[in-house]
């Protein structure tokens, strides 16, 4: 595959200003979802190239965790139905990066092993109406469809990631109380996933209720370093409850790069919380994430162009308004130990 020559990000003052704050984790690891929770709900299909070189260009932006496809049925996710040819494009980041892939079932994970994944992730949802809208099964059959997929990957030496949907609020049936979330919390968690990441699919979480559900986890042994938060930004919310699970000891935050996703089963649910707005409220707290925010701007940019409209992310729009700085952006890694 022949690559695209990248811009290269033009530099500019060292802003934001580093203002560490007691209580925040030294490190965060981005975990980017934009090449499979981000282009799955775009409306045109993008080609294969393309994803293969957006996923080249986040990692050399400094992003060691993106997650790459998909293994569902074309027909539910068209979007994502060339994961078989994409992966292969990705082989030469395999020694270096993390390449998770989302599998729905026993035969996803067939394709996925076939094909050389190491590390795969199964979504559940904590609310009825939504596991029925998105697997067409109960949260119990769903469950129990997930235990083999994640033992016969354990038994190949692939770890598993568990996502939780829905964790703060369902379209259909409003409000979900913490105790439904611990308690599908725990079942991924005692079949055996390293790590649970808790999804606010439609964007409605505030502070108060991340602080609750966060608390109520650790009460029943689900310690912070298993778990990942997944925020959608529908009220802006996002950022406000990223910083409330730092405090309360989470390093691992789900973002995509741009801004980009939504769900296509959820129809209320905005894009997620952008990779880019992450890293500037990162840097400014002196956090480190080892992610060149100038790099990976120019590439939700260059991103932007074959999706044919702008890009969602406050912060990469804010970069790229100076018509000068048009095709990059700062060049500031956030990491506390350059600052």
């Amino acid at each position: 595959m022949t690559r695209e020559p990248e811009p290269e990000p033009a530099r500019s003052p060292a802003l934001p200003m580093t203002v560490p704050a007691e209580g925040l984790p030294v490190r965060v690891r981005v975990h980017e979802v934009g090449p499979r929770d981000g282009l799955q709900n775009e409306r045109a299909i993008v080609p294969v190239e393309v994803k293969a070189e957006f996923i080249h260009r986040l990692a050399a932006a400094g992003l060691t965790t993106i997650e790459a496809t998909s293994f569902v049925h074309p027909r539910l996710v068209p979007q994502l139905a060339d994961a078989d040819a994409l992966f292969p494009l990705l082989a030469d980041l395999g020694g270096t990066h993390r390449l998770p892939v989302l599998v729905p079932n026993e035969r996803g994970l067939d394709r996925a092993l076939e094909l050389g994944a190491r590390e795969i992730a199964v979504i559940a949802s904590v609310t009825e109406s939504f596991s029925r809208a998105n697997l067409n099964r109960s949260v119990d059959e769903a469950l129990a469809m997930f235990e083999p997929v994640v033992a016969r990957a354990a038994a190949s030496g692939v770890p598993s990631r568990g996502y939780l949907s829905m964790c703060f609020g369902d379209p259909w049936e409003g409000p979900v109380p913490v105790e439904r979330v611990v308690a599908v919390a725990r079942r991924l968690h005692e079949m055996g996933c390293a790590e649970l990441s808790l999804g606010d699919t439609i964007g409605v979480a505030t502070p108060g209720h991340v602080a609750a559900l966060l608390t109520a986890l650790d009460e029943a042994g689900i310690r912070a370093s298993r778990l990942a938060v997944h925020f959608h930004d529908t009220y802006g919310q996002a950022l406000s409850n990223t910083l409330t699970a730092l405090r309360h000891g989470v390093t691992t935050v789900d973002a995509s790069a741009g801004g980009l996703g939504g769900c296509p089963f959820a129809k209320s649910a905005t894009g997620n919380l952008a990779t880019e707005d992450l890293l500037w409220m990162l840097a400014g707290l002196g956090i480190d994430t080892g992610v060149d925010l100038g790099r990976l701007t120019a590439t939700s940019e260059w991103l932007a162009g074959h999706l044919g409209r702008p890009s969602p992310s406050r912060t990469v729009r804010a970069l790229t308004r100076d018509p000068g700085t048009s095709r990059t952006s700062r060049h500031t890694r956030t990491s506390h130990k350059e600052s």
